[in-house]
């Protein structure tokens, strides 16, 4: 029984830094393609890209205390976000 249980206690997370000869990955997922020659191809419809709104004029703090009301702001491109759902 004892034997079973330190056998067992050897494993944990299975992280991209442990493992020989296995890489998990960091599941940020592909950007292209490898070529026949060697070379990357960059598919620019899998690239991630971010809709940021302008915050210039924004009044929030970096950091906002869970207290604070909830409010709906209407933000230039919410119709793209839309109609995922």
């Amino acid at each position: 029984v004892v034997r079973g249980l330190f056998r067992g206690a050897k494993r944990g997370v299975l992280t991209s830094k442990k493992g020989h000869n296995f890489y998990k990955g960091n599941r940020t997922g592909s950007m292209g393609r490898h070529t026949k020659h060697g070379s990357y191809v960059v598919d620019l419809d899998k690239v991630r890209t971010f809709a940021v709104p302008d915050l210039a004029d924004c009044e929030l703090k970096p950091y906002v205390s869970r207290r604070t009301n909830k409010f709906k702001v209407d933000l230039p491109g919410a119709e793209l976000f839309a109609a995922r759902e």
